[in-house]
């Protein structure tokens, strides 16, 4: 498959290494010419400082959008538009209005799409995915999730930062994966209430966000993400009424990643079984070939452009919760 790149920074250059062998980068955008020049020459081909020089590329099948999200919506749209599928990096947009756009316009134009969450695609996180879909734990009870990195220093600086470029602050960033993560374990939320802090970075965007979400079936998820969790943390727990399953660490500065499976076995001890793994993140790839696969079946990504709006109105229905002190219904389609 013939791809363009929208983004040469460090998210452009993880999507870029991903592709399988075959594909073939076919043109790089950056506002940093000189960023997009540089990945260009490693993959033998042309660079550009608009983004609209690039979209339109008659060889290009497909496009990755890797830029920050005010640019999501117009890069992703123009692209669907020509008739070239989307992978766009999370969130889909910076309000449910975007990312809606960006759902329609590939349903119209009838192009895949595709919301960046490659935390679907951990080992950990699919083997703790298998477990549930085969009943280890029985039927799900509920979810509580722990993420956060400690920032570092300049963060305040950066487009994340930004409400005007990213939408928001830490919900936006790690807390989407976390909200897609609970939403793809227990199902659609009905109702949301949480609060959002400037703790300790002095930015317009919050630096924590603590979400209380509960489906019509009244399995429950608590969440909490953070820019001051000074020791990097990933712990993703799913509870059921047979037991537990347990996923921390991320590789890297997370620590190793594991997953455990905690059964409740009445009158005997428990019995707890431990994967780890370690090595190389394939997520990224397993995510491309996702994707690959999706276009090439007619099937929907795993985690496809519906998904990508369905957790950004999630996190807009906590933000509006925060700001009322008060429960939030979702707006589910």
């Amino acid at each position: 498959m013939n791809v363009a790149l929208v983004g040469a920074g460090l998210q452009g250059r993880r999507r870029a290494a991903a592709l399988r062998p075959g594909d073939r980068l076919v043109a790089v955008a950056d506002v940093d010419l000189p960023a997009a020049e540089s990945l260009a020459r490693e993959h033998g081909c042309a660079a550009a400082a608009r983004w609209q020089d690039i979209v339109a590329a008659p060889d290009a099948e497909a496009v990755l959008v890797c830029t920050p999200p005010h640019l999501h919506a117009a890069i992703s749209v123009a692209a669907m538009e020509g008739g070239r599928h989307v992978l766009c990096e999370k969130p889909l947009g910076r309000t449910p209005a975007e990312a809606q756009a960006i759902v329609e316009a590939a349903a119209g134009n009838g192009v895949k799409l595709k919301c960046g969450f490659n935390h679907r695609y951990f080992p950990a996180i699919r083997q703790a995915k298998a477990w549930c879909c085969e009943g280890a734990i029985g039927e799900l009870l509920f979810v509580r999730c722990r993420y956060g990195i400690g920032g570092r220093p300049g963060y305040e600086t950066e487009w994340r930062a930004q409400p005007e470029l990213s939408g928001g602050g830490e919900l936006m960033d790690q807390g989407l994966h976390a909200l897609d993560l609970a939403r793809w374990f227990l199902g659609d939320f009905r109702e949301a209430f949480g609060y959002t802090t400037r703790s300790f970075w002095q930015v317009e965007a919050e630096d924590n966000a603590f979400v209380m979400l509960r489906t019509a079936e009244r399995r429950v998820a608590s969440l909490h993400v953070s820019w001051t969790q000074w020791k990097n943390l990933f712990s993703f727990e799913v509870f059921g009424k047979l037991g537990a399953i347990e996923v921390s660490g991320l590789g890297g500065s997370y620590g190793t990643q594991k997953v455990s499976l905690v059964p409740n076995l009445p009158g005997a001890p428990f019995q707890e079984e431990t994967i780890e793994y370690r090595g190389k993140d394939p997520s990224w790839q397993e995510e491309w070939q996702d994707f690959a696969d999706a276009i090439e079946t007619g099937r929907e990504p795993l985690a496809s452009g519906a998904d990508g709006l369905a957790a950004l109105r999630l996190a807009h229905a906590v933000y509006t919760s925060g700001r009322a002190g008060a429960l939030v219904r979702v707006d589910n389609p």
